[in-house]
């Protein structure tokens, strides 16, 4: 715990759990030099993004992390699997409202997420799309309104309505929040609270991959913390029994996932959720209370 923020680590049940992932992670791939993330075109496409992968490992891209460059800032519609030697079309929020000029040719990834409340709208929000109209699309203009009211209750500003802004305008808090949220052993997922709110959970295949990504998540969780979403209100001691009940209970809908693997959307009463799964294996899957 710390300040207002509680993280409930969810460990492998088998101690001898498998501790080399079968893919790499978006930032060590970038970092590689084997793989890159562009706009589409030099028009660009607000909705779509290119990854080119020349390594021979698959990778990892997780639902609301934020690429940042190129026209302008975007995050991941949805958890992926890039094939080895591959090129791939990716599904994309925009979280820059006021920018689309060029600074880089190739995007960097930030050390975040999509803060939690944002995401777990935007996931609802893919999930209607994919069982409508079988897209990945979010609700642009909605992410965008609510960058902006979540921005003006924190008084963070920036001149293209960057969602980055939030973290950069709160980065030692927010900084001090991931440096002392410290995964633990064979720890593969986490649920996370503020005050006694439930507000989410992530969950991995492998310790690794949590623990690479676990400082991404949290800062996601300290601008909601800073927010005051929901630090006041007592949902009574069984909240995170009822979240999983929840999670457990709902409905699932079921696609081929992009890349590789399968894509479950999971709906139920007051919860959102989605899963990557693998060879019969979860890679990744979220899920939030909604509001």
């Amino acid at each position: 715990m710390f300040r207002t923020i509680s993280m409930y680590p969810l460990l492998a049940r088998d101690p001898d759990v498998r501790r080399v992932p079968g893919y790499r992670i978006l930032d060590d791939a970038l970092a590689s030099g084997l793989v890159e993330v562009t706009e589409v075109s030099e028009q660009g496409s607000v909705p779509h993004l290119r990854v080119v992968n020349r390594s021979p490992e698959r990778i990892l891209i997780v639902d609301g992390q934020e690429l940042v460059g190129a026209k302008q800032n975007r995050v991941v519609n949805l958890t992926i699997l890039v094939n080895a030697h591959s090129e791939l079309t990716i599904p994309v929020s925009c979280v820059e409202a006021g920018r689309w000029r060029s600074r880089s040719r190739t995007f960097s990834s930030a050390p975040r997420t999509q803060y939690s409340s944002g995401r777990a709208k935007r996931m609802a929000q893919v999930t209607a799309s994919m069982q409508t109209a079988g897209l990945h699309r979010s609700d642009q203009s909605e992410v965008w309104a609510d960058i902006a009211e979540i921005s003006g209750r924190l008084k963070s500003s920036s001149p293209t309505g960057a969602m980055a802004a939030l973290f950069s305008d709160n980065a030692a808090v927010i900084d001090e929040c991931a440096g002392s949220i410290l995964p633990v052993e064979n720890q593969v997922g986490a649920i996370f609270t503020i005050g006694s709110r439930v507000v989410g959970a992530d969950l991995f295949d492998v310790p690794e991959t949590m623990s690479k990504l676990l400082p991404k998540l949290v800062r996601a969780v300290a601008v909601d913390a800073l927010d005051g979403n929901g630090a006041e209100q007592s949902t009574g001691a069984n909240s995170i029994e009822m979240f999983l009940a929840a999670v457990a209970a709902e409905s699932v809908h079921e696609a081929p996932a992009l890349g590789g693997g399968l894509d479950l959307r999971l709906t139920s009463q007051g919860v959102t959720g989605a899963a990557l799964v693998d060879e019969g294996s979860i890679v990744h899957l979220s899920a939030f209370v909604t509001a």
